[in-house]
C-alpha cells in the first residue's frame, strides 16, 4: 500500500502523514526539508536557485518512490513526485524564475522518471484557503518561509486545483482542511480516517 498526501505549503501534510502513520502502523516517508542544501538560497534568490532546488526535490522524490515499491511495506508519503513537476516547477517558469532551457531540461527529466515509477494507490489532497495556509506557515515559524508571498501561495493553489481536477492516475481523496483541526480534535482526525478507510476498502 502506497498512500501519498498532497497539498500546498502549510496545508498540514507532514503532520497528517505522521498521525496516519501512527494510526495505521504505516511507515512515514517525509519530505527532505531539513537536509535540503538549496532551500535557504532559493528563498533568498529564487531565480538563481530554482532549477537546482527542483532537481534536488525531483531526485529525492524519485529515490523515495523506488524505495517504496521495492520495500513491499505499507508506506505513507509526504508530498508526491507529481507536485514538483505539475505545480512548483511550472509556477517558477511562469513567474520568470526558471529559464525556458532549464524548464525544458527539468520536464524531460521528470518525463523519464515518471515512465519508471508507479503512481500511489491513493492520493489524499488537503485543500486549503490562502488565509489558512498563511496562518499555519506563521505558526510553525520556519525562517526560510518568512518571505513567501500571498501571491506565490495563490499561484500554487491555482495550479494544485488544476492538477487535482485532471488527476486520473489512481484513487483520489479530497479533504477540505480549513474547518478541521486534526491535531487538537480527535473527532476531526476520526472524520479523515473514516474517509480513508472507505477509499482503502475500495482498493481491495
Amino acid at each position: 500500500m502506497h498512500v501519498a498526501i498532497a497539498g500546498n505549503i502549510g496545508a498540514g501534510k507532514t503532520t497528517l502523514t505522521q498521525l496516519l502513520a501512527k494510526h495505521y502502523k504505516w511507515e512515514a516517508q517525509l519530505e527532505d526539508v531539513v537536509d535540503n542544501p538549496y532551500l535557504d538560497d532559493f528563498y533568498n534568490q529564487m531565480e538563481r536557485w530554482s532549477f537546482n532546488l527542483q532537481v534536488y526535490f525531483l531526485n529525492s522524490r524519485f529515490r523515495q518512490v523506488l524505495q517504496i515499491r521495492e520495500s513491499g511495506k505499507d508506506i505513507i508519503q509526504d508530498r508526491t513526485i507529481y507536485e514538483d513537476a505539475n505545480i512548483f516547477a511550472p509556477n517558477l517558469h511562469a513567474m520568470g524564475l526558471m529559464t525556458n532551457r532549464d524548464f525544458e531540461n527539468y520536464s524531460s527529466l521528470f518525463g523519464l522518471m515518471e515512465s519508471l515509477v508507479q503512481s500511489p494507490d491513493l492520493i489524499i489532497y488537503l485543500r486549503s484557503s490562502i488565509p489558512n495556509l498563511v496562518s499555519q506557515i506563521h505558526k510553525r515559524g520556519r525562517d526560510y518561509e518568512n518571505s513567501i508571498s500571498i501571491e506565490y501561495l495563490s499561484r500554487l493553489n491555482e495550479r494544485y486545483e488544476a492538477w487535482i481536477h485532471g488527476y486520473t492516475k489512481g484513487r483520489l481523496l479530497i479533504i477540505d482542511v480549513d474547518d478541521l483541526d486534526f491535531v487538537e480534535n480527535e473527532e476531526d482526525l476520526g472524520f479523515i480516517i473514516n474517509k480513508i478507510d472507505a477509499e482503502i476498502n475500495g482498493l481491495f
